[in-house]
């Protein structure tokens, strides 16, 4: 009886085995083959490619990173702060870089941020003055004198200068005679590391004015530290931003003269009330007191 019984169970331990082995093998006939690659005179296995993973995203614009006049958006970038840096209007980079939602920007996304040059523009092509061996020589009496009888004739040199002065740039850009935003005390004065503007101290619900004619390119508190803001754009030079307010009564796209009211004062963002006042030329923070005039 007991070798009787000792070789049932020697045979139900090997039919137990059979069923395990076979339950194993069926789960490795589910499982993908593996193609042992091993490695070939020393050199590692070679790695397959998955032709149907996606491809990697190229981000808009990314063929003009690092060229003059365009930005690539970096970690923590905003669209407003990046045009303020450039002296930009948001909505001109947004549309230049034909951004669909300005407030969607992707980190590596290149930007333009200086005005595209137009398909007529003579950028790039030199007036050069007329000498005397590129003048053909008339002869005394042939013509009259071009300014008439009474008036003597202009010299090659003169009438050579006159296009040269209608073809350089108009020096007005520095030409701008600002006024004080607000009537109130200097409470902090410029410090480029610190401070980038001025703040002026005041009561809320006091006027702020336009510091000189422009267009307003920003309204709204969507940059951080500097509660309800606006920005005007004065020319291709200046801009100048008012921060805190405590109303804002301008729209974007707007055209102001020099001492609308463009806001009220207040305390939005900030420790107390007061208006910060900027002056940024070609982007970067200036000193305004360099510009207002002395009180």
């Amino acid at each position: 009886m007991f070798v009787s019984g000792s070789r049932s169970g020697i045979s139900l331990a090997l039919l137990t085995a059979v069923v395990l082995i076979s339950g194993c093998g069926s789960k490795v006939q589910n499982r993908a083959p593996v193609e042992d690659r091993g490695s070939v005179a020393g050199r590692p296995a070679p790695v397959a490619i998955d032709a149907t993973l996606p491809a990697v995203k190229q981000l808009p614009g990314a063929e003009n990173a690092g060229k003059p006049g365009y930005y690539t958006v970096k970690p923590g970038d905003m669209l407003i702060r990046i045009a303020v840096d450039h002296g930009q209007s948001p909505k001109d980079i947004a549309r230049w870089s034909n951004v669909d939602n300005p407030n969607r920007i992707e980190i590596g996304q290149v930007l333009r941020v200086a005005p595209p040059v137009p398909a007529t523009s003579t950028a790039g092509v030199v007036t050069r003055p007329v000498t005397a061996s590129t003048v053909t020589p008339v002869t005394a009496g042939a013509l009259p004198p071009a300014g008439g009888p009474d008036k003597p004739a202009a010299t090659a040199g003169a009438a050579a200068s006159a296009p040269v002065a209608a073809s350089s740039s108009p020096a007005t850009d520095d030409e701008i005679r600002w006024i004080w935003p607000t009537q109130g005390v200097v409470l902090a004065g410029f410090d480029e590391a610190k401070n980038k503007g001025l703040d002026i101290g005041g009561s809320a619900g006091d006027p702020v004015l336009a510091a000189a004619d422009g267009r307003v390119v920003y309204v709204g508190a969507g940059l951080r530290g500097y509660g309800n803001l606006i920005i005007l754009k004065h020319n291709n030079m200046y801009l100048t931003a008012y921060a805190h307010n405590q109303t804002l009564l301008i729209k974007e796209d707007q055209s102001v003269r020099q001492g609308q009211k463009i806001a009220e004062m207040g305390s939005s963002d900030a420790d107390r009330v007061k208006l910060h006042f900027e002056v940024r030329r070609q982007g970067k923070p200036v000193d305004p007191a360099k510009y207002l005039p002395a009180r």
